[in-house]
């Protein structure tokens, strides 16, 4: 189990690091390890999420998370239903989710818990197995539960900061074309006689009737300077 001081690399700011699949598989990897008798550990952003990542420190419990998945039963669903753990502490003697219970006997697996995180509309589950009957009772309020906390936080995190990435990216795209469809507006302006914001209005419809970008379409302009124009401009102004 690495020290405490790893817990820090959940700040790294990096394109690697605010990769949600990044961050479940740190998660994963550290709360089976700090868990006392935990054989593995599954993790998975929730139906609310428009992603659905998933990480799994064993490739035998990708299946466990498939098939739950895929049939809609199982503690991982009833987990995101409910908000709160939901456990199992035999999965020998469990009733409920027979595909589940099946897969994960063959497993070897005989105890489960699954804890969810709910942070801005985002789900985060963290789920963790033993061979042992019952030996997860605690796992809820030990140390995988702050480990979750602090991912599902960093998720939230790290989706604000690509959002705010990407609008950036847009900000600077506008800015870049901002002098050429200030020069097209100007070729409108003299071609048809009109103000600023009809020549802007004409080349925003030329720009949705084609489903073509505004700055695109202000470069054909001034590529042409308005020359041969005139009519499909005139058009558009009525």
């Amino acid at each position: 189990m690495p020290d405490t001081q790893d817990s820090g690399r959940w700040g790294v700011e990096s394109p690697e690091s605010t990769l949600p699949g990044r961050r479940l598989s740190e998660l994963v990897e550290q709360a089976a390890r700090c868990t006392t008798d935990c054989c593995g550990a599954s993790s998975t952003v929730g139906e609310d999420s428009p992603e659905r990542p998933a990480a799994v420190t064993h490739p035998d419990l990708a299946a466990l998370v498939a098939v739950q998945m895929r049939s809609g039963d199982g503690p991982i669903p009833a987990a995101l239903e409910r908000g709160e753990p939901v456990d199992s502490t035999d999965l020998l003697s469990e009733e409920r989710w027979p595909q589940y219970r099946a897969m994960a006997l063959d497993s070897g697996v005989r105890s489960s818990v699954t804890i969810p995180f709910r942070r801005s509309g985002l789900t985060v589950t963290l789920s963790l197995y033993s061979f042992r009957p019952g030996a997860l009772e605690d796992a809820p309020h030990g140390p995988a539960r702050a480990l979750g906390d602090l991912a599902a936080t960093c998720l939230v995190r790290d989706r604000s900061y690509r959002a705010a990435l990407r609008e950036l990216d847009q900000l600077g795209t506008a800015l870049r074309t901002r002098p050429v469809v200030d020069q097209a507006c100007g070729i409108v302006m003299h071609v048809l006689g009109c103000d600023a914001e009809a020549a802007f209005g004409i080349l925003r419809r030329i720009s949705q009737s084609t489903h073509r970008k505004l700055g695109d379409v202000a470069a054909g302009v001034v590529d042409r300077r308005g020359r041969g124009l005139e009519e499909d401009l005139a058009a558009l102004l009525n």
